[in-house]
């Protein structure tokens, strides 16, 4: 700990990391990924370190749950890792079991770990919540129905987090929230000066895509939209300035401001990186970049992060391989100071919840897991 020694507070890092890409192209994507996730650790050297990981196993996890015990070794045997004296994993591998394997249709739900560090009590929440299974569908309505979704299921885990069965503590909740753009604003907004034309099916007469070109300038396409298409002609609008101009098109927290907190974002939108190897910086084409990746937390869990009064920067909020190709996500984390006697002094004999799956009518392909490594003391 040279060097931070003498900072006060317990030094904390909670990184949310979907790694689906990871179990597909294991060959590819994995080292670089441990090597940048190892430097975040290097940079913080945290006491305490969560990892909350989605689709742990990928997205065919059948085929990939092979190479998860394999990934959890190299994970904790990094030398970032050798520091810590204690590590602990919740994984749910058993997969042939369809009455218990997380939520069989999806995947999709929310564990809930309770921890004492620095004798204070808090919760972690690993979540995962619905996908937009259209681009078309999503840009109907503002807001779209999967923001609807979302926010019905987010409710209902925090609803849980509450329940009076277990002893109330601060929680952080940190996952893969799938939160989007309000797609039909940024449309309008990208699109102000475009014409658009309507294509449908031959057969069904079904809305199958939509072309919005400029109004002069040769009609030059400027965005193409299918169900799972989003070619915007200039990716650079979600980049500049690390694509803050359109934050005022994420809107799906605001329900919740009363009950979740969240740092500033200054980081670009986590989600769809380019899935090559080569291509760190790149989106892909397939839906609008989102910051879907997010650590948020409870106003109580706010006041246990210590602010320090000098200009040392203590708190940091930011994504991991800005450069270099993490999958389809890029992780993000949170690092702080945990203050001394902050917070709930711990009761050991608390029970915590466990997994619990999301409630939705409508299947859809199997996606999540979860995973909460490692734990260090002073």
């Amino acid at each position: 700990m040279a060097g931070k020694a003498a900072a006060p507070g317990t030094a904390v890092l909670l990184v949310t990391a979907n790694v689906g890409s990871l179990f597909d192209d294991p060959e590819n994507l994995q080292k670089n990924w441990l090597q940048e996730f190892y430097q975040v650790v290097h940079t913080h050297r945290p006491h305490f370190l969560a990892l909350h990981c989605q689709e742990f196993g990928g997205k065919n996890y059948e085929a990939s749950m092979s190479h998860v015990d394999k990934f959890v070794r190299e994970l904790l045997s990094g030398d970032a890792m050798k520091e810590y004296s204690r590590a602990r994993v919740y994984l749910d591998e058993n997969y042939e079991s369809q009455e218990h394997f997380t939520c069989k249709w999806s995947r999709k739900g929310f564990i809930r770990t309770r921890w004492c560090l620095a004798d204070c009590a808090f919760d972690l929440v690993n979540i995962h919540l619905f996908h937009d299974a259209s681009n078309l569908v999503a840009w109907e309505t503002s807001p779209s129905v999967y923001s609807g979704i979302r926010h019905k299921a987010l409710g209902y885990v925090l609803d849980r987090i509450i329940d009076q069965r277990f002893e109330k503590a601060s929680y952080f909740v940190f996952g893969d929230f799938n939160f989007r753009l309000d797609s039909k604003s940024v449309v309008e907004t990208l699109c102000t000066k475009a014409t658009m034309q309507t294509v449908r099916a031959a057969d069904t007469n079904e809305v199958v895509k939509l072309i919005f070109r400029e109004s002069d300038n040769d009609r030059k396409v400027m965005l193409q939209l299918e169900k799972k298409l989003f070619d915007y002609f200039n990716q650079e609008v979600f980049r500049d300035d690390n694509g803050t101009a359109l934050l005022e098109f994420d809107k799906e927290l605001s329900v919740f401001k009363d009950r979740l907190y969240e740092l500033d974002i200054s980081f670009p939108p986590s989600y769809p990186y380019s899935e090559d190897s080569s291509q760190g910086r790149q989106y892909m084409n397939t839906r609008c970049p989102a910051w879907c990746d997010r650590v948020l937390m409870s106003p109580s869990a706010k006041e246990l992060i210590l602010r320090s009064e000098s200009e040392e920067k203590v708190v940091t909020y930011d994504h991991i391989g800005p450069s270099v190709c993490m999958g389809d996500h890029k992780p993000v984390f949170l690092a702080f100071r945990m203050a001394p006697g902050a917070g709930k002094r711990c009761q050991r004999h608390e029970g915590t919840p466990g997994e619990t799956p999301l409630q939705h009518k409508e299947p859809r392909a199997p996606t999540a897991a979860s995973t909460d490594p490692p734990e260090r003391h002073c």
